[in-house]
């Protein structure tokens, strides 16, 4: 690859961790990572509740399932050789009642499958012998989870790209792209860049990158926000791991759940509403050119026509401490109202197809001299590494 011009359009985990690769297997290659905030990790990687994915729920045979069990390996063992903070706590997933339980077995045959090591099937007793306070009344040991400081990954992922001769060039907000017979004139707002090969990790700005380099945008990114409690510091000890629910098939998303923190404390949710600005961590924060983005797509016409009673009671739980905290007492049903402290919020840049489904898996696009990532849902933080190896490899002949 010589001395190839490589720009990286995005400073989340994704686009880190795609440099860190892209630096390693072309040792030649210039590369550039160009990130429109004051610092890294500042959205999706930085709001997350912190889990390492072992790769239960996914699809057996899908990107997504490969890159998790992969990516969990990996990143632990990134974890370890630069001493950032994290823990395999391991996590339960509970049926909370007889209903539940054939689509918990449902979910340890996929474990199987997708090659997850040492799950475990547990009855009420034995549940309660990890997690005293849990209800339910069956539940699926995944011991491979884990919890980590993801904005410590990130710092350790910007020392490593230096060593390897690369640069992160901050508050470079990129307004065009423009094609030359080489590659591309990439424009910031910290100046120009040019570049022989773009890889576009922009998180929720990646449609609209897509579209400056010149591809249709049929695929939207509709932003949803997931609103976190904490548990009040002398109720802390109801959750000692990661407490998750069995997931509904019929909704969306994976409904709340229970998660140590790595730095201390336990986070409670999220719920999922619409996000009226696509960085929108607080309700009252609005773009009116975002929500137009939004509204003005069908597809997410049809997801609301499809999901109506789902997404009504999101939006209630997000305005209800009390129906959030039943939401949670189905796995923990000593929570009370009391006990929950208003927490963060992340905004999760979700796909959305014109016919108002949601792009589940992993979404890679190949343009003219660059490369989108259009979709890059949980567990794209713990498979970062291994997402960035996977671009490193289909660059290979697209880059002279």
């Amino acid at each position: 690859m010589g001395n190839q011009r490589i720009i990286i359009i995005g400073g989340g985990i994704v686009g880190l961790g795609t440099a860190l690769k892209l630096g390693s297997q072309y040792s030649g290659a210039r590369v550039t990572v160009l990130e429109k905030e004051a610092m890294v990790g500042r959205h999706q990687t930085g709001n997350n509740s912190g889990v390492l994915h072992a790769g239960l729920y996914y699809k057996p045979g899908s990107v997504k399932a490969r890159m998790a069990v992969q990516g969990v390996q990996e990143m632990v063992a990134f974890c370890r050789d630069n001493n950032v903070p994290h823990e395999i706590c391991g996590k339960l997933v509970v049926a909370v009642d007889e209903t539940e339980v054939q689509r918990l077995k449902n979910l340890h045959e996929r474990g199987q499958q997708n090659g997850l090591q040492g799950l475990q099937w547990l009855g009420r007793e034995q549940m309660r012998e990890i997690e005293p306070h849990v209800g339910g009344v069956a539940a699926l040991r995944v011991p491979q989870e884990g919890i980590v400081d993801y904005p410590g990954v990130c710092e350790a992922l910007l020392k490593r790209i230096a060593e390897q001769g690369g640069q992160v060039v901050t508050n470079a907000r990129v307004t065009k792209l423009t094609p030359t017979s080489s590659g591309w004139v990439v424009k910031t707002s910290a100046g120009d860049f040019e570049a022989d090969f773009v890889v576009n990790c922009a998180g929720l700005h990646c449609d609209r990158v897509s579209e400056l380099a010149g591809e249709k945008r049929e695929v939207r990114i509709v932003p949803f926000r997931g609103e976190y409690y904490k548990l009040k510091p002398t109720r802390q000890h109801l959750v000692k791991h990661l407490i998750y629910p069995v997931p509904d098939p019929q909704f969306p998303f994976l409904g709340v759940h229970f998660t140590r923190l790595i730095k201390g404390g336990v986070e409670a949710g999220p719920n999922a509403v619409l996000a009226f600005k696509r960085e929108g961590y607080k309700k009252t924060d609005f773009s009116a050119a975002d929500l137009f983005d939004a509204l003005s797509f069908g597809g997410l016409w049809k997801f609301l026509g499809r999901h109506k009673r789902i997404c009504w009671e999101e939006i209630k739980r997000s305005f209800s401490k009390e129906l959030f905290c039943q939401s949670l007492q189905r796995l923990v049903p000593e929570i009370r109202a009391e006990d929950l402290e208003t927490g963060g919020a992340g905004v999760r840049a979700q796909a959305m197809s014109p016919d108002g489904t949601l792009v589940q898996d992993f979404s890679f696009v190949r343009g003219r001299k660059a490369l989108h990532v259009l979709n890059a849902p949980s567990p794209a933080a713990t498979a970062a590494l291994t997402i960035g190896e996977e671009i490193a490899s289909q660059l290979v002949g697209q880059v002279e």
